[in-house]
């Protein structure tokens, strides 16, 4: 197996992953809410009115792991359920992202990632 196909695989274990700790923290959210949480990272793409290089660094900021790691450990630390479920779905979308093949940006455009070109040419 390739490394993207691992990287996709990663991928979509975080998803599962972040779901499931969304899930398990049972905030009681209706459904719409957390289709919202699953979309917000990608008002990272609002980067790229400020020019390819910024919205790569800002598309990219949104969609590290690290991020949303760190939200659940405030959120375990703060003993705030909504911050750890916020954090998991955060985390399930950068993952969904990841096993559909959409990876970090180059500042070259937004179709050019770390995992190769998005679409045909």
């Amino acid at each position: 197996m390739n490394a993207k196909l691992w990287q996709q695989a990663e991928g979509a274990g975080m998803a599962l992953g972040g779901v499931m700790v969304a899930g398990f923290s049972s905030v009681g959210w209706p459904w719409w809410v957390w289709l919202l949480a699953l979309a917000a990272p990608d008002l990272g793409m609002l980067g790229y009115l400020a020019g390819r290089r910024v919205g790569a660094a800002v598309y990219n900021a949104a969609h590290l792991y690290a991020v949303p790691f760190l939200l659940m450990m405030l959120g375990v630390a703060a003993g705030h359920v909504g911050l750890i479920a916020a954090g998991g779905l955060w985390l399930a979308h950068i993952g969904a992202d990841r096993a559909l093949g959409y990876g970090l940006k180059l500042p070259s455009g937004f179709r050019d990632t770390h995992l190769g070109r998005i679409g045909s040419d």
